[in-house]
């Protein structure tokens, strides 16, 4: 069974529902491929990268308000044992990010290099809209950094990663994650490794269920 993720790496959401569907997965029998695809949560340029928080205050109505949103996501993901940094965090596009994922993916290290920059975003305090910074996060995965910089450095994939925004934006998909289950079955938000388990068995069931008929 295929299952695509569409995700955007600076969404904390995101990484909460990649660790529960890793974990999820590990206790599945089935035979899965994962795909990322990529969403953003905000197209719009990133001129100069600022605190995350200070944005967010800007976005959703004052610094308290943003306060008590990332305090709460952040206790939902330490119970997931992720740790969330908003204090370092900076703003980014993530455009370039989600063409970098697209690479990896060619050389069979999406689910690195997702992980990777999650981490950077969230953790460290990494632009990741920088392709400095992105090419050396390559590097930090055992890819090829000089590599990375001169693909980001080319057009190649630019029109391939805009069609792939475009098609999630026709799928209807406005919120994120959103997992798509044997390319028909759409599963939105960070739910319970339980409720993903729960997912995984049933779209399972109806697709063998329909191809013995």
């Amino acid at each position: 069974m295929e299952i695509e993720i569409y995700a955007d790496v600076i969404c904390p959401w995101c990484y909460i529902g990649k660790r529960r569907l890793d974990q999820a997965l590990a206790s599945y029998e089935g035979e899965v491929t994962v795909r990322y695809r990529p969403f953003q949560l905000d197209p719009s340029p990133v001129p100069q990268p600022q605190p995350l928080v200070e944005a967010l205050a800007g976005k959703f109505g004052g610094p308290e308000r943003a306060r008590q949103m990332v305090d709460h996501v952040t206790q939902v993901a330490a119970a997931d044992g992720l740790r969330l940094d908003y204090d370092r965090a900076v703003i980014a596009n993530t455009f370039e990010a989600h063409r970098l994922v697209s690479w990896a993916t060619d050389q069979g290290r999406a689910a690195e290099m997702v992980e990777a920059l999650y981490q950077a975003h969230f953790n460290h305090g990494v632009d990741v809209g920088s392709r400095d910074a992105l090419a050396t996060l390559a590097g930090e995965i055992g890819l090829d950094a000089a590599d990375a910089r001169r693909f980001l450095d080319s057009d190649e994939r630019v029109a391939d990663v805009a069609a792939d925004l475009a098609a999630a934006r026709d799928l209807g998909i406005t919120s994120v994650p959103t997992f798509v289950l044997a390319a028909k079955y759409a599963v939105s938000g960070a739910q319970e490794v339980q409720t993903l388990l729960a997912a995984l068995a049933e779209v399972e069931q109806r697709e063998s269920a329909a191809h013995s008929h």
